[in-house]
Formats: C-alpha cells, structure tokens, sequence
C-alpha cells in the first residue's frame, strides 16, 4: 500500500470503526426482536465473530486468482 493510500485510508478509520459498532448494534436489535431476554455479550461476540466470517469471505472473493 503507498503512503497515499495509508493516509486516506487512516482518515477513514474512526468512521469504519462506527460503521462497524452500528452493524453490530444493527444484528443484536435483530436478535434482540426475536430473542427479548437475548445474553448481550454473548451476542456480540457471536455477531462479531460472523462479521469476521463475512470480512474472511468478502477479502477471497477480492483476491487474485492464482494463474492457470
């Protein structure tokens, strides 16, 4: 990644970091509507442990394909 790159990307980093929380706070609504006395913390690693799935999936689908 080149300098330019890093420093735009470092003047978007509060404002990934928000948009993470509120799509974790978006899914523990979700659950929270369908499981009303729904363990909190237990929901939000479960959430964020599916966003990481999410990210792991969305960053091969990115990748190169190797050469035939």
């Amino acid at each position: 990644m080149t300098k330019i790159e890093k420093l735009e990307l470092e003047a978007h980093r509060d404002q990934l970091e928000t948009d993470v929380k509120d799509l974790v706070d978006k899914y523990l609504a979700i659950s929270e509507w369908d499981v009303p006395d729904i363990d909190e913390p237990l929901a939000n690693r479960l959430i964020i442990a599916a966003i990481r799935d999410a990210l792991d999936h969305v960053e091969q689908g990115l990748q190169p394909s190797p050469p035939a």
